[in-house]
């Protein structure tokens, strides 16, 4: 049987500092599933997460001593009210990670704000009345009629 083709089973973010990484995940209450000297992952609903020294994942890559850059992409994580994102951002902050945009009302009917965490990988936090959330958190587009 062939696995579907449309998923993401794992996100690897390059990071200069895995000590500096592992603690800010750990103070937004993380817990490492698997860890070794170079790396860590955190295990999410349905996928992984994993941090990687920035230089190693360029040579892993086949791009040794390629500078990687962040910021072209988002991660983001869905909350159930405009009070769980306000909190979810306080926390990141007072892990560490610098403000970008602090959460608002946004043009399509949400409630969203955006944060770099000490690697700079931007993270978003959302509150979308349209997209009901699971009660782990997890997220199902709605289909179309």
């Amino acid at each position: 049987m062939s696995l579907p083709r449309q998923r993401i089973s794992l996100v690897t973010l390059g990071v200069d500092d895995l000590a500096r990484a592992r603690a800010f995940y750990a103070a937004l209450g993380w817990r490492e599933a698997e860890s070794t000297d170079g790396m860590a992952c955190f295990q999410l609903y349905g996928q992984a997460l994993m941090l990687f020294g920035r230089a190693e994942l360029a040579k892993d890559q086949g791009r040794d001593g390629a500078t990687l850059g962040t910021g072209a992409m988002t991660l983001a994580q869905c909350f159930e009210t405009r009070e769980d994102v306000d909190a979810a951002f306080a926390d990141a902050l007072a892990a560490g990670a610098t403000a970008l945009k602090a959460p608002e009302a946004v043009f399509w009917g949400g409630y969203s704000g955006y944060y770099a965490d000490p690697d700079g990988h931007v993270w978003e936090v959302a509150h979308n009345p349209f997209w009901p959330l699971a009660a782990d958190g997890s997220l199902t587009l709605p289909v179309p009629e």
